[in-house]
């Protein structure tokens, strides 16, 4: 069974995300501090977190910060609409994806739908390669794992997605809101700036500045030479 860990500090969300949630079949289990959240998500091992950022004990950022050290679990940021600081931040943090206070539950799960759909499918959508090799990157989608000039990189599922989604159209420029369907699919409801935070992320990483191009008025491209 597929699970998922919820972790606020308002009850009435908690109730109101696992009555939409459970019916779909998920395991679901609430925090609702950032102490707990943390233990819980380390205990659990859920297969994707729903995360407020205000939370007492550890805030959201932190709890983030510190579980993504040991896990690249999907992780849905819940914000404040008038916080884009905590967005930004988050994402930069290793957020996969964020839903603004106030939200439609039926939204979230939506979202929490396609998320896991992505997730269980290996990849990015439409994705058929296993092995991309060029002069600087090795990517390897069986086994999900990146190498830049023989160097282990680690990237979250949604970087490891993106950087491929860039990779298999070597050469050819992506607009970010064909990268947000080849990676977040079609149900994606939030802002495109998702995609240049988790690739600002992806090149500080990859440790290289010459393997993704920005795109003027476009979007990106990867440029690294084929073997």
């Amino acid at each position: 069974m597929t699970k998922i860990l919820v972790i606020d500090d308002e009850p009435s969300i908690t109730k109101l995300v696992s009555a939409y949630l459970q019916p779909e079949g998920y395991e679901v289990h609430v925090a609702a501090d950032g102490p707990s959240g943390l233990k819980a998500a380390r205990a659990f091992k859920p297969d994707l977190v729903i995360l407020d950022v205000m939370l007492p004990g550890m805030d959201g950022i932190e709890l983030l910060s510190r579980l993504r050290r040991e896990s690249d679990v999907y992780v849905i940021l819940l914000t404040a609409r008038t916080e884009e600081t905590d967005k930004i931040v988050g994402l930069s943090v290793g957020a996969d994806d964020y839903v603004t206070k106030p939200f439609s539950p039926r939204e979230l799960a939506a979202r929490v739908k396609a998320a896991l759909r992505r997730l269980n499918a290996g990849g990015a959508a439409g994705s058929e390669r296993d092995v991309l090799s060029f002069r600087h990157l090795h990517m390897d989608a069986a086994a999900r794992t990146v190498a830049v000039d023989d160097r282990p990189v680690e990237l979250t599922a949604i970087e490891f997605n993106l950087l491929k989604a860039l990779a298999e159209n070597r050469g050819r420029a992506l607009s970010r809101e064909q990268l947000l369907e080849k990676v977040w699919g079609g149900e994606y409801f939030g802002e495109m700036r998702v995609v240049d935070v988790h690739l600002g992320h992806i090149r500080q990483k990859l440790g290289r500045d010459d393997l993704i191009a920005t795109v003027r008025g476009v979007g990106y491209r990867f440029d690294d030479e084929p073997l």
